[in-house]
């Protein structure tokens, strides 16, 4: 029989840990950095709180964004900087509109203190994908560090003059997997969903929650570039995130597995190419 062709128009990633790598001990280093700054800039406020105080404050907004992560929901940065507000100083004092830019600044400074790295494949896929005429996306679930500060962030790497849509959690306050937070994307590039191809390490946000929305899933398993002494603290948000809940692996069956984000390219060309 004859080849047919399935057009892939777009194809979107997720950052941390596909298109982001991490080193071991990273996210220790960054919780450690968000918790002297912010103390610094409490402490500017006139209130005196030590690195240890913040750090536990810290442990409580996480554990309170952790339950509304688990609804597939999410919360934007000025919301979170007003949990803070409220665990450092136990409600005693009042959220302050001129506290935020300084707030914000310590919140979010940990991606630029201590920066992940490109993968080493990012910009040879992206270029590939260009040369191709295929449109690129990102769909990113936000932990701590916002929207703004990671298109920053790739601005500053030079990676962001390459995607047409990027779909950041705490803008459109849906997380993957829910399926619409991948429909932001489709409507995005306009096209439809079973055109586009989803690449990402994670099997439950990215393979499940892509396949559900009608995109077809290539599932990254790499252990490069991923921070295992955080994949080692079972109360870790890396750690979290990895979890499947009440999935089981066997339920989640990606188009196509990769080890190499650099494979990626090869495995589009299949998923395009349907022998009939």
């Amino acid at each position: 029989m004859a080849e047919k062709k399935q057009s892939i128009k777009a194809v979107t990633f997720d950052l941390w840990e596909t298109l982001l790598f991490e080193r071991d001990g990273l996210s220790v280093r960054r919780s450690m950095v968000r918790s002297e700054n912010l103390a610094e800039a409490f402490n500017s406020f006139g209130f005196t709180v030590s690195f240890e105080h913040v750090a536990l404050a810290l442990n409580e907004v996480i554990s309170e964004l952790v339950k509304v992560w688990d609804t597939n929901k999410d919360v934007t940065h000025n919301d979170q900087l007003k949990l803070i507000v409220k665990h450092v100083l136990k409600g005693s004092v009042p959220f302050r509109k001129e506290w935020i830019n300084e707030l914000s600044a310590a919140y979010v400074s940990p991606i630029f203190e201590v920066p992940p790295h490109l993968n080493p494949d990012t910009r040879k896929v992206l270029e590939w994908l260009r040369e191709q005429k295929k449109k690129v996306g990102i769909i990113c679930n936000t932990g701590l560090t916002p929207s703004f500060a990671l298109r920053q962030f790739l601005e500053h790497e030079g990676a962001a003059e390459y995607f047409d849509v990027m779909v950041f959690s705490d803008e459109v306050c849906v997380r993957k997997p829910d399926e619409r937070i991948f429909l932001v994307a489709s409507h995005g590039f306009r096209v439809n969903p079973s055109e586009i191809v989803h690449v990402g390490d994670n099997l439950k946000s990215d393979v499940w929650g892509a396949k559900n929305a009608g995109f077809r899933a290539i599932h990254l398993s790499c252990v490069e570039g991923r921070d295992k002494v955080a994949e080692a603290d079972p109360t870790s948000l890396v750690s979290l995130s990895r979890s499947l809940g009440t999935l089981k692996k066997e339920q989640i069956i990606p188009d196509k597995t990769i080890t190499s984000l650099a494979t990626a390219t090869k495995a589009i060309n299949e998923l395009e190419t349907n022998s009939s």
